[in-house]
C-alpha cells in the first residue's frame, strides 16, 4: 500500500525547490518542445521576429498577471484594456464609425475555441423556442465547431467543400438551412488549406433565411485586411459584408500576443446579448460571465494590449508584407520539386501541398524535413481530398525561405530512395477489423508499444519517435471515428501523473 505522505504527485514536495533551480527545471524540460522562434515551425505558433517584442508581453503580462477579468468594476485597468482590443479589432475588421457596422461590440476569449464556442452558444440561446437546434458548416471549417456543438448539444450539419475550389458551395450551404438552424458559418481562411470561402453569398443566403452567419477569422482575420491593403485580391469577408453577424479573430496569432487572446465581435450589443451568463439564485455574489470563464487572469489580455500598442498600424502592414514574399518564396520552392503540387494557390499566410500520383510518400516527406529542421503539420486525407502538408507561415519565415528550397529537394530525394511506408499486416488487419467501441485501454497500449510510442503502466510513456510516419499512415488508413478514438485513448496514457518518493 502506498504511504501518501511520502508521495509527491509531480510538482508538488515536502519542502520547496529553490527558485533558480525550479527554473532550471523549466529550461530542461522546455529543451525537448519544437523550436518557437527561428523560422523553421511551420504551425503552433506565431513568431514576427521583432527585437524585443516577447520582453515588453512579458513585461506586461507580469504586471496583470494576478488581476481578475471576473469583475470589472474592480479592476478597471482590465476592462480599459480589453475594450480597447476590441475596438482595434472591430476597426481591422471593418467595423466602427463611419463604417456600415458602426456599433460593434465583443469580448476577449482565450482562444479561437472559446471563441467559436461562445458564437454557437450565443446563436443557440437567442431562439430558446427552437428545442434542436441546428448549425452549417462547410466540411473544412474549424473542428472546433464540431467541439461546440458537441458540448452545447446542438446538431451539426456538413456540407462538403469543393473537390476543386476548397472552398464552401454557397447553393449547397443555403440549401442546408432549416427552420431549425441558428448559425450558418464559413472561414477566411480555412486553416488546413488557407483559401476564403464565398462570404458574401452565403451570408446573403444566411440572411435570407433569418440566420445569423459567423466568419470564423480566428486564423486570418489579423492579416487579411493588411494583405488587401497591399494590392492582394483579397474577397470580401468582414463587416462590409451585410448579413455577417458575427466575426472572431485571434491576437495570438497574427497580432502576434502570446498565447490566450482571441476577440469575438458581434455586429451589435442586442446580437451579442444571449452571450451572457448570470446567475443570482444563490448566496454568494451575483455572477455575471461574458465569456466561458469566470475568473480570467489579466495576463494574456495585458500581454495582447501591449503588443498591439507597440506593433501599430504600420507595424502590422509591414509585417504582412514580409509573410506575404514569404508564402511566395515558398509557394514557388514547392511548385519547382517533381512529385508535389499545391493544393490551392496561396491568398493568405498558409502554403499547402500534396504529393502527387508518382510523387513520394507524403508521411515519409514529413520526417525527412523534421530530419533536416523543418516542423511542418501533416494532414490526414478527408473525403476524397489527399493527404497534405500544412505550412503557417510567419515574418519570421522570411529570412529561411532561401533554404527551404534545396531542403525540400533533398527531403523528397530522400523520401523516394526510402519509399512508401508499409503498414504491417497484423497492424492493417487491426484498424480495418476494429470498431470505436471495441478499442480497450489494453489494445491501445498495445498498439502504440508496436509503433514506438511507448506508454503503459508503470512505463515512463517516453517521447515520441523521432520518425512518424508509421503513425501517420496508420491513422490515415483508419476511419475518421478510429482515428479519433485512437488518438484519445493514446492522449490518455500520456497525461497521467508519475507518483516518485519525495
Amino acid at each position: 500500500m502506498i504511504d501518501e505522505s511520502r508521495v509527491e504527485a509531480g510538482a508538488l514536495r515536502a519542502t520547496g525547490v529553490p527558485a533558480e533551480q525550479v527554473l532550471e527545471e523549466v529550461r530542461t524540460l522546455r529543451a525537448g518542445d519544437a523550436p518557437t522562434h527561428g523560422g523553421r515551425l511551420f504551425a503552433y505558433v506565431y513568431d514576427p521576429a521583432v527585437p524585443g517584442l516577447d520582453e515588453l508581453a512579458a513585461a506586461a503580462h507580469r504586471e496583470s498577471a494576478h488581476v481578475n477579468g471576473l469583475d470589472p468594476t474592480a479592476f478597471p485597468s482590465l476592462l480599459a484594456m480589453e475594450n480597447a482590443l476590441v475596438g482595434a479589432a472591430g476597426r481591422v475588421l471593418g467595423a466602427g464609425p463611419g463604417t456600415t457596422a458602426p456599433d460593434v461590440v465583443g469580448s476577449v476569449t482565450s482562444g479561437g475555441t472559446e471563441s467559436l464556442i461562445l458564437a454557437v452558444k450565443t446563436a443557440r440561446d437567442a431562439h430558446p423556442e427552437i428545442t434542436e437546434p441546428r448549425i452549417v458548416v462547410p466540411s473544412s471549417a474549424h473542428a472546433a465547431f464540431a467541439k461546440a456543438a458537441h458540448y452545447l448539444r446542438v446538431a451539426l450539419d456538413v456540407v462538403p467543400v469543393s473537390p476543386e475550389t476548397l472552398r464552401a458551395d454557397p447553393a449547397a450551404m443555403a440549401a442546408a438551412i432549416r427552420p431549425e438552424t441558428v448559425l450558418v458559418a464559413c472561414s477566411a481562411p480555412s486553416y488546413a488549406h488557407g483559401v476564403v470561402d464565398p462570404v458574401t453569398r452565403i451570408a446573403a443566403a444566411a440572411a435570407d433565411a433569418g440566420v445569423r452567419c459567423h466568419v470564423d477569422a480566428c486564423f486570418g482575420g489579423w492579416t487579411l485586411p493588411y494583405l488587401r491593403r497591399l494590392g492582394e485580391p483579397v474577397p470580401p469577408f468582414d463587416f462590409a459584408v451585410p448579413g455577417v453577424t458575427s466575426i472572431s479573430v485571434d491576437l495570438h496569432k497574427y497580432a502576434y500576443a502570446p498565447k490566450g487572446v482571441s476577440v469575438l465581435l458581434h455586429r451589435d450589443a442586442a446580437l451579442r446579448a444571449p452571450q451572457y451568463f448570470a446567475y443570482a439564485d444563490w448566496p454568494g455574489y451575483t455572477m455575471i460571465n461574458p465569456v466561458i470563464a469566470s475568473t480570467r487572469s489579466g495576463g494574456p489580455i495585458a500581454a495582447a494590449y501591449a503588443t498591439v500598442r507597440h506593433l501599430g498600424d504600420e507595424g502590422y502592414l509591414r509585417l504582412s508584407a514580409i509573410t506575404r514574399d514569404a508564402v511566395a518564396g515558398l509557394a514557388d520552392a514547392v511548385r519547382a520539386v517533381d512529385g508535389l503540387r499545391l493544393m490551392a494557390e496561396p491568398e493568405s499566410t498558409v502554403v499547402c501541398f500534396t504529393a502527387t500520383d508518382d510523387g513520394p510518400d507524403l508521411f515519409v516527406l514529413v520526417d525527412e524535413l523534421t530530419a533536416r529542421g523543418w516542423h511542418t503539420q501533416p494532414q490526414l486525407s478527408y473525403d476524397g481530398l489527399p493527404a497534405s502538408v500544412h505550412l503557417t507561415v510567419t515574418a519570421a519565415v522570411a529570412p529561411r525561405v532561401a533554404e527551404f528550397g534545396p531542403d525540400l529537394t533533398a527531403a523528397v530525394a530522400a523520401a523516394r530512395a526510402a519509399g512508401p511506408v508499409r503498414l504491417p499486416a497484423e497492424l492493417a488487419a487491426l484498424v480495418g477489423a476494429l470498431t470505436p467501441e471495441a478499442l480497450t485501454p489494453d489494445l491501445v497500449v498495445g498498439l502504440a508499444a508496436g509503433l514506438g510510442l511507448g506508454g503503459g503502466e508503470g512505463s515512463d510513456a517516453g517521447p515520441l519517435p523521432e520518425r512518424m510516419a508509421l503513425v501517420n499512415t496508420l491513422l490515415d488508413a483508419a476511419p475518421s471515428a478510429m482515428r479519433e478514438r485512437l488518438l484519445m485513448e493514446f492522449v490518455s496514457l500520456l497525461q497521467r501523473p508519475r507518483w516518485t518518493p519525495s
